[in-house]
């Protein structure tokens, strides 16, 4: 049969998620509560592929997701940092 897979979630059906998807949202709420205020320097890409136990291109992803909605800003070389409040 078509269709796509649908986890149950106590009543509600929700498509599966990427696990990039889970570390951009993970990191995004860890910043929401303040455990990376504005202008700090998030982990290393080295220290994130260790804590979430992923390859490098699973927080390629994460980090490109996070950049895209404007929560952090990237400087080559230097590392990613919560971007500041506009």
């Amino acid at each position: 049969m078509g269709g796509s897979l649908l986890v149950p979630t106590g009543g509600t059906a929700l498509p599966p998620r990427y696990r990039y998807e889970q570390i951009a949202d993970d990191l995004e709420q860890r910043i929401a509560a303040g455990e990376f205020p504005p202008g700090a320097k998030l982990p290393s890409r080295r220290e994130l592929i260790e804590h979430y136990d992923v390859t490098a291109p699973v927080i390629d992803r994460a980090m490109q997701n996070l950049r895209t909605k404007g929560i952090t800003e990237t400087l080559p070389g230097v590392g990613v940092f919560v971007a500041e409040p506009k």
